[in-house]
């Protein structure tokens, strides 16, 4: 049994029986306050609160001209909130578990978290159209229904979903306490940096927490419909398997020789008459030769075939040779 760290390379026999979570009353609880803190936030900024003053001051104390030592390094920490990077970094982690596990669950998890966050937070940028601190135009104003679209912040939701996914598929609770704060502690300062930056009002982030924590909490009503999705590809993947087992066999007589089908040309004759179309016997020294322009539907394997002997020999003739055995010319003596 291999012990070093490259066993955990080798694909598992089999595939292991890992429970997912169930929506249980403590997690019943977390969504529903999630989701109040959610509502209560966007209030806030709808009836311009103090949350929204919270923001104006926040924007103006200008973080990064405060500090800017800082600021080339959030410029690409920040990148791990962003979709397409941390999209294909998280997916091909969980690609190799997904192949070592033999399962799809992984990914298919990944998929539906990801379309969801896509589908929830972009509809509600959309409908509240709200600007960002560098395209304001009213000081104290929530800059609501302008065209925007930073209300909730994505780069946060993107974070929470992304890394917080990791602790959702982890297989051991150890494992998941401390995906759990590896977690937490990237998307807490994902949506700090933004701040930071300046492209986020403070309640954008406070917003985007609250989204991708839904997300992550409402994951197992999802669980039945990707469980369907997986037992339907690998139903599809069978069928596929099948159809390339599938090869045409001929029954062979008992004691006959075995035969191949050759495929036809067009146009050739089929008929039965034509002696060129019978299989040639094992054991037969001579076999009929095929008719011009046509050709034999069943031909013999060669291992079967008996050697032929050459009929006549293959040196050419010459006229001042005689065969042996024949009477041959007196040839002129000479001398006397």
């Amino acid at each position: 049994m291999r012990t070093d760290i490259f066993a955990r390379l080798d694909r598992e026999p089999e595939p292991p029986k890992i429970e997912p979570p169930r929506m249980s009353r403590h997690r019943i609880a977390l969504f529903g306050g999630t989701l109040a803190f959610y509502l209560a936030i966007v209030f806030a900024v709808l009836i311009g609160s103090w949350l929204v003053t919270l923001d104006w001051k926040v924007m103006l104390f200008r973080p990064y001209q405060q500090w800017p030592g800082i600021h080339a390094f959030l410029d690409y920490y920040v990148v791990l909130g962003q979709r397409g990077p941390t999209a294909v970094m998280v997916a091909c982690w969980l690609g190799w578990r997904s192949w070592r596990q033999h399962t799809l669950r992984p990914l298919l998890t990944l998929g539906a978290s990801l379309l969801l966050l896509n589908l929830t937070v972009g509809a509600v940028k959309l409908g509240l159209g709200r600007l960002g601190p560098h395209y304001a135009t009213q000081i104290g104003s929530a800059e609501l229904f302008a065209g925007g679209d930073i209300f909730p912040s994505g780069h946060t939701a993107n974070a929470v979903v992304t890394w917080g996914i990791l602790a959702y598929l982890a297989t051991t609770p150890r494992a998941r306490r401390y995906l759990s704060a590896v977690s937490a502690v990237v998307s807490l300062g994902v949506g700090l940096t933004t701040v930071y930056l300046g492209t986020h009002w403070l309640s954008d982030v406070l917003l985007g927490w609250a989204a991708g924590l839904l997300i992550l909490l409402g994951l197992p009503w999802v669980e039945p419909l990707i469980t369907r999705a997986e037992d339907w590809i690998f139903a599809v993947r069978e069928q596929w398997r099948a159809r390339g087992r599938a090869v045409p066999s001929v029954p062979v007589a008992a004691g006959g020789p075995r035969t191949v089908l050759l495929p036809q040309r067009a146009g050739t004759d089929t008929s039965d008459e034509d002696p060129a179309l019978e299989p040639v016997a094992a054991g037969s020294r001579t076999a009929a030769a095929p008719a011009a322009g046509s050709r034999p539907r069943v031909h013999t394997v060669r291992s079967e075939r008996t050697p032929i002997t050459p009929v006549g020999s293959r040196r050419p003739p010459h006229a001042d040779r005689t065969p042996r055995g024949g009477t041959s010319p007196a040839r002129p003596m000479s001398g006397g």
